[in-house]
């Protein structure tokens, strides 16, 4: 029973800063582009890798 009264402020504390860190993301435009992020995986990078 003791065990309870750790885990249960653990666990309300780890769901607030979850919930926190999804606010964030959505307040600093992460989510803004999914279109043009996901077309820019496909294509391919003008430079060449240097050769070694």
């Amino acid at each position: 029973m003791n065990v309870l009264v750790v885990l249960i402020p653990v666990s309300i504390a780890l769901g607030a800063l979850g919930l926190l860190a999804c606010l964030w993301t959505l307040r600093h435009g992460q989510y803004e582009d999914l279109e043009g992020d996901a077309a820019r995986v496909l294509l391919d990078d003008e430079t060449e890798p240097p050769e070694t």
